[in-house]
């Protein structure tokens, strides 16, 4: 198995009140598909945590100002996938509950 190695990206001066772990995790989000393997297995090995805890960790990352400044694309796509991941889950719950 090939080691997952992000590469560095420069960092913005918005990026100073953000701890290193959330400027790497960002920065995960920003390429993980680039790499071989599933994305749980990387989450593992880049931040020794569960796949649960780091989307948890991640989605209270993208909603403070620190992270919509340091990189607001990507905050913002990453919301986006939230909110229509949220939009299906309350869709097939109305759905099931009315059959």
């Amino acid at each position: 198995m090939s080691e997952i190695v992000l590469k560095p990206v420069e960092a913005p001066a918005d990026t100073r009140d953000l701890s290193e772990r959330d400027r790497e995790i960002l920065a995960f989000e920003r390429q993980w598909w680039k790499y071989a393997g599933a994305k749980e297995q990387a989450v593992r090995e880049l931040f020794d945590m569960s796949a649960t805890r780091y989307y948890q960790v991640l989605n209270a990352l993208i909603d403070t100002p620190e992270a919509l400044a340091a990189d607001p694309m990507l905050v913002k796509r990453l919301r986006r996938l939230r909110a229509t991941r949220q939009r299906a889950r309350s869709a097939r719950r109305l759905s099931e509950g009315g059959a």
